[in-house]
């Protein structure tokens, strides 16, 4: 009886600590709330990307790739980009043929070139989103965390920052992958699941990686002819001055099989370099030739 009391004392002594986990769904609306108040900041500062992006068939011979370099000025809502330069090769036969406009097609019907152009279009030059990127690939808006739910995985260390590792995958299941953003009613553009890095000290993201969360129904499989493989993007961010982060590289690679006969492995991979403060953004040149 009295080992039971002293028990009993002890607990009221020297009660137990308090669990002070951080919530993962309380970090990552932390985080939500940071990016949006960033827009302001954001505004004070100029940059590049360089923006490479390839068709590759099945016998592994690229049929069709580009290099855009963009100069780029955030503002409160989205991203004003300029072509600054640019480089277009599809194959015909044996032989590579250079074009210099985006857009090109060299015949009526001309996939590789329609899907490249659009391709860049959808995945770095939405004119609505912060820096070209399409806000639907990765949770870090407030209103699109509810279809998310998220998990703390741990602690780690990154350039010399420590970072959080939360998990994250979509709450209701989707059939179909909408990386563009559109409003649709048949899909709400959140399929995705992966890890997000994020910053202890500003509760920003540092580095997400995303996949699906679903594998292609069998029937558009098989009577529309249409697959994707290992879908998935990763984004990595840079610190340039306290509480402001840019992308500064992004990018996916992913199979395509559609309508039985076409076939090709599509990369795309964004860098973003020569980050420069101005209180007042006039005309500003850059080099951008290749070394």
């Amino acid at each position: 009886m009295w080992a039971k009391s002293l028990a009993a004392l002890m607990l009221c002594a020297f009660p137990a600590p308090a669990d002070t986990t951080p919530d993962a769904a309380a970090i990552m609306a932390k985080v939500a709330e940071n990016v949006e108040q960033a827009a302001g900041p954001r505004r004070q500062y100029v940059y590049r990307q360089k923006v490479r992006s390839s068709l590759i068939k099945t016998n592994n011979q690229i049929s069709r790739k580009e290099i855009r370099e963009y100069s780029v000025i955030p503002n409160d809502k989205g991203t004003e980009k300029k072509l600054e330069a640019f480089q277009g090769e599809y194959r015909k036969g044996d032989k590579m043929i250079a074009y210099t406009e985006p857009g090109f097609t060299y015949k009526d019907v001309d996939i590789d070139g329609e899907i490249i152009d659009d391709l860049i279009e959808d995945l770095v030059n939405d004119k609505d989103s912060r820096d070209g990127i399409p806000h639907s690939l990765f949770p870090l808006r407030a209103k699109d965390l509810p279809s998310y739910q998220f998990a703390l995985k741990g602690e780690a260390d990154h350039k010399g920052r420590p970072v959080y590792l939360i998990g994250f995958e979509p709450r209701k299941k989707e059939t179909c992958a909408q990386i563009e953003g559109g409003s649709g009613n048949d899909c709400d553009g959140k399929p995705w699941k992966g890890e997000a890095w994020i910053d202890k000290e500003e509760l920003q993201p540092v580095r997400i990686a995303t996949h699906l969360a679903f594998k292609i129904p069998w029937a558009v499989r098989v009577f529309l002819g249409t697959n994707l493989r290992q879908t998935g993007f990763s984004i990595s961010y840079r610190r340039v001055a306290e509480n402001v982060w840019f992308p500064e590289t992004y990018g996916t690679e992913f199979r395509l099989d559609a309508l039985w006969f076409y076939k090709r492995t599509i990369t795309l991979s964004l860098e973003s370099a020569g980050f420069l403060k101005t209180d007042a953004v006039s005309k500003i040149e850059y080099d951008l030739k290749e070394p």
